[in-house]
């Protein structure tokens, strides 16, 4: 089982300095040419102000994130797992999870990265700012990842994959035949609906007890049994699969 998912804006600062960015370490080796392309252009629009401003979409108190980019090569490491922070990472209590909890995630997650392309969780990255609708001259992330990553994951993703990413990370390295369930809400008279912005803590839940519980998944049969047993409800519909965001509930570290 792989499971994919978005990286997040926010980013832990920190790290350990003895150990600085290895683009040949990281997963999917094949990638350290295009890695080098993006980190290239992220440097020069992260330059200057102006240019930082317009590209990476950044405001007045978001706009010293730009200087991350002028020191990727030197700045200090932490696992991606442990880098992204927010609504979906949050959930998963990754500097608190046990030694079994984070091997799951080493072994079955993959984050798909602007800057550095798909990386496993595990894989050493610095703080950086940039999106997947970064604006950088000349290379545009949407035709520069799309099938380089797709490739890669494809080495990888042999069997089931779980994607969990949003669309616009998606589209950045695609997956055909993964399964893509759409978070939804489900009120009082059984209507459905599908979440935006909140999706991402019922994903960031569902990631933490999978890790938690050792699951052994690969199949979406596996995965439904897998869900029936921890009261996860994880059902067909229309769009696909829907998961109820409902009966995903905190998981205690």
């Amino acid at each position: 089982m792989t499971v994919l998912l978005p990286p997040s804006e926010t980013k832990r600062e920190g790290g350990d300095p003895e150990h600085t960015l290895d683009l040949c370490a990281l997963s999917f080796p094949e990638l350290a040419d295009e890695r080098a392309a993006v980190i290239t252009a992220a440097r020069s629009v992260s330059s200057e102000e102006a240019s930082a401003r317009t590209a990476l979409k950044l405001g007045p108190r978001s706009l010293g994130e730009r200087l991350r980019n002028l020191v990727l090569e030197t700045s200090p490491t932490m696992p991606a797992i442990d880098r992204y922070t927010g609504v979906l990472y949050d959930p998963l209590g990754a500097l608190d999870a046990d030694d079994a909890t984070r091997r799951w995630w080493f072994d079955h997650v993959v984050v798909q990265s602007a800057m550095f392309g798909p990386i496993g969780a595990g894989d050493r990255v610095p703080a950086y700012r940039l999106s997947h609708d970064s604006r950088l001259g000349s290379l545009r992330l949407a035709s520069h990842w799309p099938d380089p990553a797709s490739r890669a994951l494809a080495s990888r993703a042999d069997g089931f994959v779980l994607d969990l990413r949003s669309e616009g990370y998606r589209q950045l390295g695609p997956v055909p035949g993964a399964v893509a369930p759409r978070v939804v809400s489900v009120d009082g008279a059984g209507r459905r609906k599908a979440l935006n912005h909140w999706n991402k803590t019922a994903k960031g839940r569902l990631v933490s007890l999978l890790a938690r519980s050792g699951a052994d998944v690969s199949s979406i049969e596996d995965l439904v049994l897998w869900a029936g047993r921890h009261g996860v409800v994880l059902e067909p519909s229309e769009a696909g699969w829907d998961l109820v965001a409902e009966s995903l509930e905190p998981v205690a570290a």
